[in-house]
């Protein structure tokens, strides 16, 4: 969904993050715990120019150095917020931190993925303001899509559930926002070498103009390439350093902003999309 992006909820990069033990985190050798906060105030400047709303989520001194990503641990409905499950276990409990969030600002939660339910947002995606795209994988089991699905059906949501591959394993952080992404209101920026033939199916079905990510860009991404934040329909936010994804947007309409995020994104696995929790756009 590309609607204006109003509103949004962001974390600053803190201790937990600057003195992460990369094996643990399974972050890569462009992490540089000297230059994510540079990387992350280059971010939100351009968050701010555009007349977005920045919200920001304390960290409570947690342990979590992923909780950065704020997109993950709640998903945003129409009626409220939904508490995620996060599959990857070095980030059990990052939920907690969006309810106190939510309960400060008076933001209704709707419910929560619960007991052996496994589920985060960024692999979900709001194809439209009724439609949500899930994908199952290594971070979202059945459990946690049939809770999810449980919770939304009441607000009249149409689900459409992928299961997403392998790639390079369970310790690796593959969403399904890593293969796609919304770039305009019928517009979406995909890997058509990993995307699910039923989802490529979907969205021709649907009528969606797609443009296609070089594939060598989203390896030497980290998967990040095709990760890129909508901030109005057809004006988006990437990661710098991937030009031939880029004239592909630009080639296809598209408005392209660019931040510096090797040391924070490619360097942790998390693109400008997992850096928002989106509160509100319209």
């Amino acid at each position: 969904m590309t609607a204006n992006l109003r509103k949004v909820a962001v974390m600053r990069p803190g201790r937990s993050l600057i003195q992460a033990d990369p094996k643990l985190w399974h972050y890569g050798p462009l992490f540089n715990p000297d230059l994510v906060q540079d990387n992350h105030k280059s971010f939100i400047q351009i968050l701010e120019e555009n007349g977005i709303e920045i919200y920001w989520m304390d960290d409570g001194n947690c342990n979590i150095a992923d909780a950065v990503f704020t997109y993950d641990a709640s998903l945003m409905t129409p009626l409220g917020a939904i508490l995620m499950s996060p599959g990857k276990k070095q980030r059990a409990g990052e939920q907690d931190i969006h309810r106190e969030f939510y309960q400060k600002l008076g933001i209704s939660i709707r419910g929560s993925i619960e007991n052996h339910g496994r589920a985060e947002a960024g692999d979900t995606l709001w194809l439209d303001d009724r439609t949500l795209l899930i994908g199952q994988g290594f971070r979202t089991n059945g459990e946690g899509i049939r809770q999810l699905k449980k919770l939304i059906r009441p607000m009249g949501i149409k689900t459409y559930t992928f299961d997403l591959p392998t790639h390079l394993g369970p310790e690796a952080c593959l969403h399904l926002m890593s293969l796609i992404s919304m770039v305009d209101t019928k517009t979406a920026l995909i890997c058509a070498e990993l995307l699910p033939p039923n989802l490529l199916k979907l969205l021709k079905n649907k009528e969606f103009n797609i443009i296609e990510a070089p594939y060598d860009e989203f390896e030497k991404s980290n998967t990040l390439s095709t990760n890129v934040l909508a901030l109005s329909p057809g004006n988006c936010l990437m990661i710098d350093g991937f030009p031939k994804t880029r004239k592909a947007l630009l080639d296809s309409g598209i408005k392209v902003q660019v931040f510096d995020g090797e040391a924070l994104c490619i360097g942790c696995e998390g693109g400008p999309t997992c850096l928002t929790r989106p509160l509100l756009r319209n």
